[in-house]
């Protein structure tokens, strides 16, 4: 028990590889993508790959000469490491939403899903922003992606397009925000009034 605790836990590389592969237990992955989509260096990769490998957690298999790996679902703590991860609230850990404002003007930003563990939202993030350098964008969701372990759900719009779906009641928006969600950025002038008015 001692040796497969300390080999789930004890760095920043592991636990991002471990939140990985326990958001994406059906998929395979080729070492490379592994060591660029969870930005981890190779020999760190390697290293805490082989312990997880070593434990069953992950299963191994070599084709053509690459290696590829699995989360073995049969593992004996898989139920507890997937509650675990399905309880946790990444948001206070992602240090990358600190990034969102140097992408473009950004009038909103709000976080839900995957970031407060709330799986009936349909979208995880909201950005309302002009001038949004699209490099810089690919880059941050890289950066959240890489943190959390999945890919992000998100949904870019300009002021014009959001004030408009706003004021046809679109409903995708008007759920997200009347749903559970976190706020970082609002500099748009009476949207929280509306909301809350709505909910009279």
């Amino acid at each position: 028990m001692s040796e497969i605790l300390e080999s789930l836990f004890g760095s920043k590389e592991k636990a991002r590889l471990l939140r990985f592969f326990l958001q994406n237990p059906e998929s395979v992955y080729e070492f490379g993508e592994i060591v660029r989509r969870n930005m981890i260096k190779g020999n760190r990769a390697k290293r805490e790959l082989l312990s997880f490998v070593r434990i069953k957690l992950v299963q191994k298999r070599t084709k053509q000469g690459k290696n590829y790996y699995q989360l073995n679902q049969n593992f004996q703590y898989y139920p507890e490491l997937k509650n675990l991860i399905a309880k946790s609230n990444v948001y206070p850990q992602c240090q990358s939403l600190g990034k969102i404002s140097k992408i473009g003007h950004i009038k909103f930003a709000a976080i839900s899903g995957v970031f407060i563990s709330y799986p009936k939202s349909k979208a995880d993030m909201i950005l309302v922003a002009e001038g949004v350098s699209k490099a810089r964008l690919k880059n941050l969701m890289e950066s959240l992606e890489a943190e959390i372990g999945k890919e992000i759900n998100f949904v870019l719009m300009t002021m014009e397009e959001f004030k408009y779906r706003l004021n046809m009641l679109d409903k995708f928006i008007l759920e997200f925000l009347e749903g559970p969600h976190e706020e970082l950025i609002n500099k748009i002038s009476g949207l929280k009034r509306f909301i809350a008015q709505r909910k009279l």
